[in-house]
């Protein structure tokens, strides 16, 4: 590996209850479902777990520390909106995103039909090809909260680069 060059790792996690009268929007696309994630923004875990990934691995704190739920200027804000700007500001620090891979765990919400729009939209707000974008779903095998379809919950890692 090349001395100019450090990797850095980041990690992100983020849940958000279901509500009935809320829309379901995971990595920016809207989700046909009953439910919809409650939250200061639009509640898209996905991307709000991507942020914290990204704030991670730049040792920049967290989604909160940047957009907080107690600022109404965040409430209601689309969720791609805030990575675009989040990605704009590790790009000052001199970051490149590497590789996205993430989790989402929901139990009654499939994803499949979405999975491939969903790695589009991050592609176009990380500048990376959609090939460097993992979203896996998954159940929470009926345990827990998430098993009983009361909260959605997403994971995630990055790989970042950043020129010396």
């Amino acid at each position: 590996m090349s001395s100019n060059v450090t990797l850095r790792v980041g990690q992100g996690y983020d849940v958000h209850r279901l509500e009935a009268n809320c829309p379901l929007i995971l990595g920016g696309v809207k989700i046909d479902f009953p439910k919809g994630l409650y939250g200061h923004s639009d509640g898209d875990v996905l991307i709000h777990a991507i942020i914290d990934a990204l704030f991670g691995a730049t040792a920049q704190g967290d989604i909160g520390q940047h957009y907080p739920d107690t600022d109404d200027v965040y409430k209601g804000s689309d969720s791609r909106f805030l990575l675009r700007m989040t990605v704009e500001k590790i790009s000052e620090l001199g970051h490149e995103i590497v590789n996205v891979d993430t989790t989402v765990i929901t139990e009654a919400t499939k994803l499949k039909n979405y999975i491939l729009q969903m790695r589009k939209n991050l592609a176009s707000d990380l500048n990376l090809s959609w090939d460097n974008i993992n979203i896996k779903a998954k159940t929470n095998e009926k345990l827990g909260y998430l098993g009983r379809n009361e909260a959605i919950e997403a994971q995630a890692i990055v790989l970042l680069n950043k020129k010396n």
